[in-house]
């Protein structure tokens, strides 16, 4: 990461974290939050307070910049959970760790959607390519396959979740990972 970075040339770099913030929060927010509150806005409120503060940055590897942004994506959540659920106590330390969880089982999809794992990239970078196939991925699959290999849930309380039955789940499962592998091939 290029320290030297500023204005314009600084949008770009963080711009590449919007579909992983995006992410993310979709998966912090559950579906009572996001009837209040956008993920993408969170997402955009991260990028748009990074910006602002880059100067406080003080890492030198994306891995650190991907941390930095999820410490800057848990303030805004603890902050919107304080907002519209004031009852709930749960603080910007809580919900980073659980962002951090999130962010390595998204890794562990990453590393399992490489169909040649001596041409991974960096680590980093596989979680940014990957949360950007996901967010291309049908509603449906891409939703199955956050439950499952992101929030760790079993088929059958997928299946549950999205009022499916198990061998529909298993279905968007199958063509989930089929559709993400060939978007993970394809991008550069």
């Amino acid at each position: 990461m290029d320290r030297e970075e500023t204005g314009a040339g600084l949008a770009r770099p963080l711009e590449r974290y919007r579909d992983y913030l995006r992410l993310l929060a979709d998966l912090r927010s559950g579906p009572w939050l996001r009837s209040l509150l956008d993920p993408s806005d969170i997402a955009q409120q991260t990028l748009l307070t990074a910006h602002a503060k880059f100067d406080q940055f003080r890492g030198t590897t994306d891995a650190e910049l991907a941390g930095w942004l999820r410490a800057i994506l848990a303030n805004h959540l603890a902050a919107a959970l304080r907002k519209h659920a004031p009852r709930q106590e749960i603080g910007p330390a809580a919900i980073e760790a659980e962002l951090a969880g999130s962010s390595a089982r998204l890794q562990d999809l990453a590393d399992a959607s490489q169909s040649d794992p001596g041409a991974a990239l960096s680590r980093a970078e596989d979680r940014l390519r990957l949360a950007s196939a996901l967010m291309q991925l049908p509603d449906d699959q891409r939703t199955a396959l956050e439950l499952r290999h992101m929030e760790g849930l079993s088929v059958a309380e997928v299946g549950r979740r999205m009022g499916r039955s198990v061998p529909a789940v298993t279905g968007l499962l199958y063509r989930g990972t089929k559709a993400l592998r060939s978007l993970m091939a394809e991008s550069p």
